[in-house]
Order: C-alpha cells, then structure tokens, then sequence
C-alpha cells in the first residue's frame, strides 16, 4: 500500500476536532489535532500524538501541559487557523482554565500535565494526566474523509 491509500483509509474514521494548546514562556501556541483519545478513567488519563515534525512538539516537552479543546460545530474557522489552512493572520483570543490556555467555546477543554511521552514511528505519543475539565452543550465539529461535517440532531 502506498501513503496516499493509508492517508484516505485513516481517513474513513470520522472524529471530532480538537486543538492542543500550550503555554511557553507567556506565548500560546496551538495546533488543530484529531489524533487524540481517551486511554484510561482511573487514573484519568488522554493521549494525544503530535508529528516530530510539528513546532508543538518542542513546546509541549517545555511546557510540560497542554489543554485540549474539542470544538464545537460553529468553530470551523478556528481549526483551520491553527492547521495553517487559511493563508491571513487572525487575531485568536484565548480564555485560561487554572493557568492553561483553552478555545473560548468548545465544547470540551481538557487540561492535562505530560505524565509520559512515547516516540512512534514519525510521531510523539504525550499522555495526559488529566487535572481539570470544563463542558459546553453544543453538537461537535467533525472531520470525515477530508471534509468538516457536522451532526444532525434527531427529532423524537
């Protein structure tokens, strides 16, 4: 198989978005992921992966947390801006939780502190011990196929 097959399989699987936000040195700095899961409730734990590519990876191993914010339907603007899909700058405002930057709006912030980092072929595995959690009702933004989507709520 080649990569573009691996690429347009992995992207079979529907997921919500998120985007992953640190703090160095008094600057945020963020990127859109949906490389991201649950791994355990007790104790509560998270896993996101970053590319040893990716300017967040130096950033998360200084910072030692990161939020992560699911996004809400409405925030389609906000994960292009931190995937470097939209060619403007855009002024982002950020709201904290604790001392940790979150997306103002999303319908899950997660804050987590780096309990273990993994290298995996291309990518950098951090697991999250989760220490705070903040939740919107919202319907959530999703990525299928290449595409933003969004749910439909069923009547009845």
């Amino acid at each position: 198989m080649d990569d573009r097959q691996f690429r347009n399989a992995m992207g079979k699987f529907a997921t919500g978005v998120t985007v992953v936000l640190t703090e160095v040195s008094g600057k945020v700095h963020g990127m859109t992921a949906n490389a991201f899961m649950s791994v355990s409730l007790n104790p509560k734990l998270v896993v996101i992966s970053i590319a040893e590519k990716a300017q967040m990876l130096k950033k998360i191993k200084q910072s030692g947390t990161f939020s992560v914010n699911i996004l809400a339907a409405g925030q389609k603007e906000l994960s292009m801006i931190f995937a470097g899909q939209l060619k403007e700058q855009r002024q982002v405002v950020f709201d904290y939780l604790g001392n940790i930057p979150v997306i103002p709006g999303a319908i899950a912030q997660i804050i987590c502190e780096v309990s273990a980092s993994h290298v995996e072929g291309d990518h950098t595995l951090f697991i999250g011990k989760v220490t705070n959690i903040q939740l919107e009702e919202e319907l959530p933004l999703i990525y299928y196929s290449g595409k933003y989507r969004s749910l439909k709520e069923e009547n009845g």
